[in-house]
């Protein structure tokens, strides 16, 4: 039999040994796993399955405009969050504490490139007038 762990108590370990991150990242991110696994893993019956860094990514960017909207981006500043990176961080952290799993393909390079925070997170609710604005200074000029 297996000795269930104390999730806050193994929070506290993690974060007394990396400070980067918010507490409520670590659980943010486990929520956000439970949307990627809904999403990607349709044929697991609506058991758990395994997700790869990438869905996981997209599970997060739901699960933040969902929660936080046009908030987004601040809440995860403020949670120490500024690049996919990030989130490949807590992961491990939770994975090396045995609070997730993984499997040996898994890896923090799974979370590298993912998206850029302005373009998943600020950019659905700038105004139409804005993103033309935005557009036209991203533009190459001839």
């Amino acid at each position: 039999m297996q000795k269930s762990l104390n999730v806050e108590e193994v929070l506290e370990t993690i974060l007394a040994q990396d400070t980067r991150y918010h507490r409520d990242a670590y659980y943010f991110v486990r929520d956000a796993l439970d949307v990627a696994q809904r999403k990607f893993s349709k044929a697991a019956k609506g058991k758990p399955a395994h997700v790869s860094g990438q869905q996981l990514l997209e599970g997060i960017r739901e699960h933040s405009l969902e929660q936080f909207g046009p908030l987004t981006m601040m809440v995860l500043e403020e949670w120490g969050l500024h690049r996919c990176e990030d989130f490949g961080e807590i992961v491990f952290n939770m994975v090396e504490s045995s609070l997730l799993g993984k499997t040996e393909n898994d890896s923090r390079d799974d979370f590298k490139g993912g998206y850029d925070f302005f373009e998943a997170f600020r950019k659905p609710f700038l105004p139409v007038a804005k993103l033309a604005a935005a557009k036209a200074t991203t533009e190459p000029v001839n």
